[in-house]
């Protein structure tokens, strides 16, 4: 519901920026901006309220007509809870403000409007404008978020973008940081607790005790060297890069491709792309995922690639029956001409063995898996913030559907074990010889 809140005291929608008192290294940060920025900073450096303060500042000394700024988080419901409360805040004192809470927008006198939005179903962004946007904890967000969906709403104002939050292992947001430490045009800055003097000595040293040393490394330290916490198959997609088993791996016209499928209703569907060797070896040589269109837009992705397709593996569920039409999807992409093999249901868990069995036996094609290959490495476990623990279940998020198509992969291969403590095997195939 909108609300109109007058507020007497300041003159001018821009002085609000003066009853916010930033930290010095944030003072420092605020001057510095360009127009593209990526902040890696510790926990309890203030990047929220950093944020919120920048687009209010910005919203109100925008002279452009009907301004819009957005702030968004990797779930809508994190922005509510982290966010809202901040822009509510020091919005407050501005007169003539207006404010919606069910829509999570303020609106300045100048009509300048700064919206909370969630990056998990960032395609409701698609056909609006941004004159300036912060995406906060970016490393949990989609990588397509920011070229596909954000990077085109800043067009047509040229307007600017601020990235902030801790690393996640050597994701897409390390990928963004680095290449923003070798472009001029961007702003890239990196604050470690050690080196910022937020934190007391004494609370650094209670938390690097109750942490694991990989933990105090990410969330303090802002290392993207240090993996990330609980996740299931990180070493071992760290242990194919070492072992060369990552880089261009070409298909072989000789050899039929296996596709599987993990179907998304209103998720993504992901769809990975193999072909299997006599000796075990398993090329994993494509990787495709969309979302928002219907199966007949996979068949014709398929069909569109010079692959000769063996077996196309389906989860169990593709054989239940829709409300809606009373028909199944596997009869659906039966009738699109793709005959599939349903695998039978079988425990998470289970699942879970047989991909971490199966990764040291592949080679991955770098340039055309490199999606999948990160949501494989991010994959973990949902935490459980008031029990202090990981749950038994994985997180469900962006990875999850990369992730769930790979175990039906690992749960289509005959069974081999390669214990995967013993390290990579000796390499079946040298992608030079190609």
């Amino acid at each position: 519901m909108e609300q109109a809140l007058p507020r007497p005291q300041p003159e001018t929608a821009a002085q609000v920026v003066h009853l916010y008192g930033p930290r010095r290294l944030q003072a420092d940060l605020h001057r510095r901006l360009k127009r593209f920025n990526v902040l890696v900073a510790h926990r309890r450096f203030g990047k929220t309220v950093f944020c919120i303060n920048e687009l209010i500042a910005r919203a109100a000394s925008s002279t452009a007509p009907e301004p819009r700024f957005g702030y968004v988080a990797p779930l809508l419901v994190q922005a509510k809870d982290v966010a809202w409360s901040y822009l509510k805040r020091f919005t407050a004192p501005i007169p003539g403000l207006k404010l919606s809470e069910s829509e999570l927008w303020v609106e300045l006198p100048n009509g300048a409007r700064i919206r909370l939005y969630g990056a998990d179903n960032a395609d409701r962004l698609r056909g609006l404008y941004f004159d300036g946007v912060v995406l906060d904890e970016y490393a949990q967000m989609h990588p397509r978020v920011w070229p596909e969906i954000v990077r085109p709403m800043l067009s047509d104002r040229q307007g600017w973008a601020l990235f902030i939050g801790t690393p996640m292992g050597r994701n897409h947001f390390a990928r963004l940081y680095d290449a923003a430490a070798n472009d001029p045009a961007w702003l890239s800055a990196r604050y470690p607790a050690s080196a910022t003097g937020i934190l007391p000595e004494g609370e650094l040293a209670a938390a690097r005790a109750a942490m694991s040393a990989q933990q105090f490394a990410q969330e303090f330290e802002c290392s993207f060297s240090a993996g990330v916490p609980g996740a299931y198959y990180a070493p071992l997609i760290d242990a194919a890069e070492r072992a060369g088993r990552i880089g261009r791996v070409p298909w072989e016209p000789r050899l039929p491709v296996m596709t599987a499928w993990d179907l998304g209703i209103g998720d993504a569907t992901a769809i990975w792309f193999a072909q299997a060797l006599g000796s075990g070896e398993i090329r994993i040589i494509d990787y495709f995922e969309a979302h928002g269109v219907p199966l007949s837009h996979y068949v014709k992705q398929l069909e569109a690639q010079p692959y000769v397709y063996g077996e196309h593996l389906l989860p169990h569920d593709v054989a239940v029956r829709e409300l809606g039409t009373g028909t199944t999807r596997l009869e659906t992409l039966r009738q699109l001409g793709l005959r599939a093999r349903v695998l039978k249901p079988q425990p998470l868990e289970d699942g879970i063995e047989a991909v971490r069995a199966l990764l040291p036996r592949c080679w991955f094609d770098a340039g055309k898996c490199g999606r999948g290959l990160e949501a494989l490495r991010l994959y973990r476990p949902a935490y459980d913030a008031r029990a202090d623990l990981y749950s038994a279940r994985p997180l469900h998020d962006w990875t999850s559907h990369g992730a769930d198509a790979f175990r039906y992969l690992a749960l289509g291969q005959p069974v081999r074990r390669v214990p995967h403590e013993a390290g990579p095997p000796q390499p079946e195939y040298d992608p030079m010889r190609w």
